[in-house]
């Protein structure tokens, strides 16, 4: 039905056309759109492991747990993300908790260094440097983390994070690795290393450790400022094992720089 062109109807169509250019999410009420998160879940174990805590100098003490660095680099051995040419990637590896699935052991141990930092007179007389360590043995940890993408970095992909997750899954179950993945030490290789396993019920050992808590006051994240190729710049965050896992806090780059949250996600 037509309206008249009075001022009644000059009035409802204003009102109308005014509903229409001015939704309401405009306002100040953008609606929350979910964004796809890309989970990795794998599962690394292995009779010797080693974490080294910083500030535990020349004779190393292990962290009980692996480090984020450490879980992107177990991650890495398989797959990275480089999908373009820079030498940035596109999507990287985000470690977002560790469960612990065996009881926490440490033991001494000692290794024969033949290398470049020994004294003068060590390496004139060819003789080795005793390197005293304590590492943790028969090791069991599930890592559960996401595929990031790294904002503003060339991507030849439509879905860096997706490309790089599709990618890890793939190798993992051919068995392919880009080297040979280690719990910390080259040394110290898994003796399984692939997606979660059902142990059963406290069988051989493996459970979640529910009743191990600790304190970790300065554990290192991450020793470089940024996913690939940084500059040394170590970060430290004040985190704790409760019940047998420990959550990071979530990971960022801001303008090509690796940044963390000042606590771990809940």
């Amino acid at each position: 039905m037509l309206h008249p062109p009075g001022n009644e109807g000059r009035a409802r169509q204003l009102r109308c056309d005014d509903t229409i250019r001015r939704p309401r999410y405009f306002e100040g009420h953008l609606p929350k759109i979910p964004m796809n998160t890309y989970d990795i879940k794998f599962e690394i174990a292995g009779p010797a492991a080693m974490f080294t805590r910083p500030d535990t100098g020349a004779a190393p003490i292990s962290y009980p747990t692996p480090t984020w660095a450490a879980c992107k680099a177990i991650f890495e051995s398989v797959a990275r993300g480089f999908f373009a040419d820079g030498g940035q990637p596109a999507a990287f590896f985000s470690a977002t908790e560790i469960e612990v699935w065996k009881p926490v052991r440490f033991e001494k141990y000692v290794t024969n260094y033949r290398g470049p930092l020994r004294k003068s007179s060590q390496i004139e007389k060819n003789a080795s440097y005793q390197l005293p360590a304590t590492i943790l043995v028969d090791v069991c940890y599930r890592v559960v983390g996401q595929c990031i993408r790294v904002p503003g970095a060339p991507d030849k992909t439509n879905n860096a994070p997706h490309a790089l997750q599709e990618m890890f899954y793939r190798r993992l179950s051919q068995g392919r690795n880009k080297y040979v993945p280690c719990l910390g030490w080259k040394e110290f290789v898994p003796s399984y290393f692939g997606p979660f396993r059902e142990h059963g019920d406290g069988v051989d050992g493996f459970a979640l450790q529910k009743q191990y808590f600790a304190e970790l006051p300065a554990l290192l994240m991450s020793a470089w400022d940024a996913p690939a190729n940084g500059q040394y710049q170590p970060t430290f965050r004040s985190l704790e094992i409760r019940e047998g896992v420990l959550r990071f806090p979530q990971a960022h780059v801001r303008n090509g720089k690796l940044d963390f949250d000042k606590e771990a996600t809940k």
